[in-house]
């Protein structure tokens, strides 16, 4: 799929969201990268054989509040 010289990395890689973007709507909160995985504002994912990979934002400061 990727023409680029240096291949973007392939759906199955572990770096997947470094491909180049070929599409980017942030006021719609997706972007869609050469490899063909849809990239979503959340950090989920969508890739081109269906699959979900869920939101995997981290924590800011790894610090959890919680409410009093």
């Amino acid at each position: 799929m990727c023409q680029h010289q240096t291949p973007c990395p392939s759906v199955d890689s572990a770096d997947r969201e470094s491909a180049r973007l070929v599409a980017h709507h942030p006021e719609q909160g997706w972007s869609l990268l050469c490899n063909g995985v849809v990239l979503f504002e959340d950090t989920g994912e969508l890739l081109p054989d269906g699959r979900v990979i869920d939101p995997h934002r981290p924590l800011a400061g790894s610090q959890v509040m919680t409410a009093a």
